[in-house]
């Protein structure tokens, strides 16, 4: 997994300096690249495919299906094939974000936290928690804990790890879009990111222990939103 994180910034990398090249070339009148920016609600649906690729449950796959589907309409709109206008459709998304908001613990059945009110963890070593247009703060203590992964889409999230245990090391998959996730670790745990930023960023504010035996991998993307850690 330490080879794929370098390889997807060299990616993104290349993107960026592609983009860049034809606005230079177009705004120097060498040729005209207006054509190819018909096709920016791409960027929806390779975001819809980055976490499609990196999700292991439902919900997040549910997620990027939703991104892939968004730029797909929007680029057909933009080269004329089909045509319809955002202000009589905005009310799909009020639709959405209420069958989110009902089937909510549903799509967060495999998701290892306590409950918030009583205050009492199932003791699951995972955490999968989606956040879409909402707020999330959980807790997980358990004992053994293995990673999962964290969805916040304009939404918040805020895992609170410091009662848990970490037996050797962990991954955990974060995807941050327009939202925030914040981690709260325990003090012996040390932190190694290999998220990558777009127009966003990951920030570790934790003070490295003296044994670094217990090790959690951040994973994932933060597109215009952020990922804090600390402990």
């Amino acid at each position: 997994m330490s080879k794929r994180q370098p390889q997807t910034q060299v990616f993104f990398g290349v993107l960026l300096l592609i983009f860049g090249a034809l606005a230079l070339v177009d705004n120097l009148d060498i040729f005209s690249t207006r054509q190819f920016f018909q096709f920016w609600p791409m960027v929806f649906i390779l975001v819809g495919m980055l976490k499609i690729s990196r999700s292991q449950n439902t919900s997040g796959r549910l997620i990027g299906a939703g991104f892939v589907a968004l730029g797909a309409l929007l680029t057909l709109q933009h080269l004329g094939i089909v045509y319809f206008r955002m202000r009589d459709w905005w009310p799909v998304f009020i639709i959405a974000a209420g069958l989110m908001i009902i089937f909510k613990d549903k799509m967060n059945s495999s998701t290892s936290y306590s409950n918030p009110t009583t205050g009492s963890g199932n003791q699951q070593a995972e955490s999968n928690i989606s956040a879409i247009m909402s707020g999330a703060k959980m807790q997980n203590s358990t004992p053994d804990f293995r990673g999962g992964e964290l969805t916040a889409v304009m939404g918040g999230i805020e895992l609170d790890l410091r009662n848990a245990g970490l037996q050797n090391e962990a991954t955990l998959n974060v995807f941050a879009m327009w939202g925030g996730i914040e981690l709260k670790i325990p003090h012996d745990w040390t932190v190694i990111s290999q998220g990558v930023p777009i127009l966003g960023g990951f920030e570790d504010k934790t003070v490295p222990p003296m044994v670094r035996d217990k090790k959690l991998y951040l994973q994932g993307y933060a597109i215009m939103g952020g990922v804090e850690v600390k402990n």
